[in-house]
């Protein structure tokens, strides 16, 4: 499961992170969110544990905060606490900036047994030279090119490709924005090894999710 963060605003109702997110990277804020989303997902793990759910739980961590030795001893110390494994997911574009220092980081984060995940891949500019240098452990193919896989014969190539090229440096596949069951088997086929999508689950409050998890899932609907 992956941490989602969600605004509900008291006069203008559900805010989307794509609104505010930004504006936290911009103004600052984004340390201070992070620290409580990364407190929260690793209690929340806590409760899936204790009701028999034992899930690694990820969470989105901003390039601005790669190049923060602060919040790197911050978050490892955080991690030491989990009851299970937690996963940062990051864009390999985040290390542009000042790379030798955000892979010095990373690699401070593998060391402490926190699984990496380069996400997003496929959107913006995406760099091999600095994908080979990130030690990942899984690669999430982006929702804008998994949208059309099933429909445009370039984007069924570039994701084919991006498979073939995870799996050969040794990384798990994970397909971001799967809805429809014809795009799912396509994947499969492919090779891909996880989905992530509006098919398998929306997001939803731990409470609801518990009650996700607690449900015989292939009883109530099919994923094709």
């Amino acid at each position: 499961v992956e941490g989602l963060v969600r605004w509900r605003h008291a006069t203008r109702g559900m805010l989307p992170p794509d609104l505010f997110i930004p504006m936290a990277e911009e103004t600052g804020h984004i340390r201070a969110l992070t620290d409580w989303v990364l407190r929260q997902a690793i209690e929340d793990q806590k409760v899936l544990a204790a009701a028999g759910c034992d899930l690694e739980i990820s969470v989105n961590i901003s390039g601005r905060l790669l190049g923060d030795e602060a919040f790197a001893d911050f978050a490892i110390a955080e991690v030491a606490n989990a009851c299970g494994t937690i996963c940062f997911e990051i864009t390999e574009t985040a290390v542009i900036e000042n790379p030798d220092l955000a892979l010095s980081i990373l690699d401070r984060f593998a060391e402490a047994g926190i699984v990496i995940s380069i996400d997003d891949f496929g959107s913006g500019l995406s760099s091999l030279a600095y994908l080979k240098r990130i030690r990942g452990q899984e690669l999430k193919i982006d929702k804008s090119i998994v949208f059309g896989v099933t429909e445009s014969q370039r984007d069924a190539l570039i994701v084919r490709s991006a498979i073939d090229m995870a799996h050969s440096l040794g990384l798990k596949v994970t397909a971001e924005g799967v809805e429809t069951a014809d795009v799912l088997q396509l994947l499969s086929a492919m090779g891909c090894d996880c989905a992530q999508g509006y098919l398998i689950a929306r997001p939803m409050p731990l409470k609801e999710l518990l009650t996700f998890l607690s449900e015989d899932q292939a009883q109530i609907r099919s994923y094709g």
